[in-house]
C-alpha cells in the first residue's frame, strides 16, 4: 500500500491552554465533504516536530521512521459554511501524535484522510426530536460542527449542551457557546467543572457529568426531561463518563445503537 502524503496546510493555531489546542488546516483538495459530528484522520510523519522529547516519550515511535503517525479527530467546524477544517486537540504527552501536532506551526504540512466517516450525527434521530449533548475535553469537537451546521435558531428542536472540564479554564468554545445560548433562544449551555477546589472563582455547576445530567438542571432551566420518547441523548469524549452515563440512562428507558441500527441513546468513545 503506497505511503500516504502530505496534503493539508495549517492555516491557524489558537493556544487555548499548555495542554488544549484548536488547529484549523486547508485541504489541498476543497472536494473534501463531511456529515457535522464525523471524523477524520491525521497524521505526521515519525520526524515531524515535538513538543515532547523524544526521549521522554512513554510510547514507542513505529517501526518504521517513514510510516505515518495516524489518529483519528473528530471535526469541529461547519460542514458547509467554512474552507477549513477545524480540530479541537488535547495534549497527550506520552502519545505518538499530538506532541506532533502541537508543534506545527501556520503554514506547516500534515495528512488529513480524504475521507470523513462515523454515525454520530443527527441523522440518527427523528427530526422532532430534542438533542442533548453530552461531552467531557475535546469530546465536545463533534458537538460544535452539529451547532455549527445544524442549530436553527428559534427553530423548534432545542439542543442543551453539556460540557465538562476539570476547570473553567478547560472549557474550550466556552464564549461561543455562551453567545450562541444568548443569541439562541432554543440552545441551552451548561459548562461543568469536576474540581472547584482547585478553581474558586468558579460559581457555575460542579461534578461528574454523568451526575449532573441526572440532576434535574436539564429540565429545570431548558425543558428537557430526560424522556427518550422526545429527547435523544449523545454522549462523547471520556469511557468512563459515558458507561457511567448510560447506566443511568438505560435505567430511565434510553436504547443504545446496535450498528447501523439506531436507539435513542448515542455514543463517542475517545479513547
Amino acid at each position: 500500500m503506497a505511503q500516504p502524503k502530505y496534503n493539508a496546510t495549517v492555516v491557524e493555531r489558537n493556544t487555548l491552554s499548555q495542554d488544549l489546542m484548536i488547529l484549523k488546516v486547508k485541504l489541498d483538495d476543497p472536494s473534501f465533504s463531511f456529515l457535522p459530528g464525523q471524523y477524520t484522520v491525521l497524521g505526521l510523519l515519525p520526524d515531524a516536530e515535538s513538543v515532547v522529547p523524544q526521549k521522554s516519550e512513554v510510547t514507542p515511535l513505529v517501526d518504521s521512521p517513514k510510516k505515518m503517525i495516524m489518529r483519528a479527530y473528530s471535526i469541529a467546524s461547519s460542514s458547509s459554511t467554512e474552507e477549513h477544517l477545524e480540530f479541537y486537540l488535547s495534549l497527550v504527552p506520552n502519545g505518538t501524535l499530538t506532541p506532533r501536532l502541537f508543534a506545527l506551526k501556520e503554514g506547516d504540512r500534515l495528512y488529513v484522510s480524504p475521507k470523513a466517516v462515523g454515525l454520530f450525527t443527527l441523522e440518527r434521530i427523528p427530526r422532532d426530536a430534542h438533542a442533548i449533548l453530552v461531552g467531557t475535553g475535546t469530546g465536545l469537537a463533534p458537538y460544535m460542527s452539529i451547532l455549527r451546521s445544524q442549530l436553527v435558531c428559534g427553530g423548534d428542536r432545542k439542543f442543551a449542551v453539556l460540557h465538562g472540564a476539570r476547570h473553567s479554564w478547560d472549557l474550550g468554545y466556552r464564549a461561543q457557546l455562551e453567545a450562541m445560548a444568548q443569541n439562541c433562544k432554543n440552545f441551552f449551555y451548561f459548562p461543568a467543572i469536576s474540581r472547584p477546589k482547585e478553581d474558586p472563582s468558579w460559581s457555575g455547576l460542579c461534578g461528574y457529568l454523568q451526575d449532573v445530567l441526572v440532576s434535574g438542571v436539564l429540565e429545570e432551566q431548558a425543558g428537557l426531561p430526560l424522556d427518550p420518547t422526545k429527547v435523544h441523548v449523545f454522549l462523547c469524549g471520556n469511557p468512563g463518563m459515558i458507561q457511567a452515563a448510560k447506566e443511568l440512562l438505560e435505567k430511565r428507558g434510553y436504547t443504545p445503537d446496535k450498528g447501523r441500527v439506531s436507539g435513542t441513546l448515542h455514543t463517542e468513545e475517545y479513547w
